[in-house]
């Protein structure tokens, strides 16, 4: 066990880093300069889609995805996954297979050529300051949604900590209520095995993906909303594995 660990921590440093910043920068310098002039549904999406695939390949992750017949590829919803690691947004990204854009935490704008190149991309930064902030953030994904494009939000706002899920918010339900927009729950896996929210090293392993079916918001009322979100946490929790229930 102790040479795998050693094996395994020189393949993150000598290999792993290096050629993941080397795709980062190649991705994130590929969306700032088409994205502009040709538009993100497409270079805001498929060049991070394969970043996200290769990041996934090059951590020795095996990942498995499923449900994805519940989803129409021309129409929009909001997805709504549980928050395990930094890993889900490349399994998401990579693997879900729908134009999407992310509802992202205002600090990783700061994140060199990162930052940039998502906002490039059409991802929205959410301004949690005040409630006049939140608002326009929430203003700002809606012009997101258009032609088949969907957008991801985390409920739970948070990496947990635990692997646990946490408590949902109601941002997300806001804006496909606003735009009556199908919810799709999302199930993450493993995600949180493979990278701890507060460390560094990496556990190549198992990921799972679970795409569950389409939840209707046309005629949802304010009122209703507590019980949506009930039923989404309710659905990604009966696809967990058990270490994470």
């Amino acid at each position: 066990m102790a040479v795998k660990n050693i094996l395994v921590l020189l393949y993150q440093w000598l290999i792993f880093v290096p050629v993941f910043i080397l795709i980062t920068l190649i991705t994130a310098l590929t969306v700032m300069v088409m994205a502009p002039v040709f538009g993100s549904k497409f270079w805001g999406y498929y060049p991070p889609k394969w970043w996200s695939r290769l990041t996934c390949w090059l951590a020795l992750c095996q990942v498995k995805s499923k449900g994805h017949e519940n989803l129409d590829p021309h129409q929009s919803y909001i997805f709504v996954p549980n928050h395990q690691s930094a890993f889900d947004i490349f399994l998401v990204y990579g693997f879900l297979n729908q134009n999407i854009k992310w509802m992202q935490k205002q600090s990783l704008r700061k994140i060199p050529f990162v930052g940039f190149a998502s906002e490039k991309a059409g991802h929205v930064f959410v301004d949690d300051t005040n409630p006049k902030a939140r608002a326009a953030s929430l203003e700002k994904a809606k012009k997101q949604i258009v032609n088949g494009v969907s957008m991801v939000i985390f409920p739970e706002g948070a990496r947990t900590r635990s692997g646990k899920l946490g408590r949902f918010k109601r941002g997300a339900y806001h804006v496909a209520r606003d735009m009556k927009l199908p919810v799709v729950p999302l199930t993450i896996n493993g995600a949180f095995n493979v990278l701890h929210r507060d460390g560094f090293k990496l556990h190549p392993g198992k990921m799972e993906l679970v795409i569950h079916k389409p939840l209707p918001t046309e005629f949802l009322t304010e009122e209703e909303i507590p019980a949506l979100i009930e039923e989404t946490r309710e659905t990604i929790y009966s696809a967990l594995w058990e270490k994470y229930k």
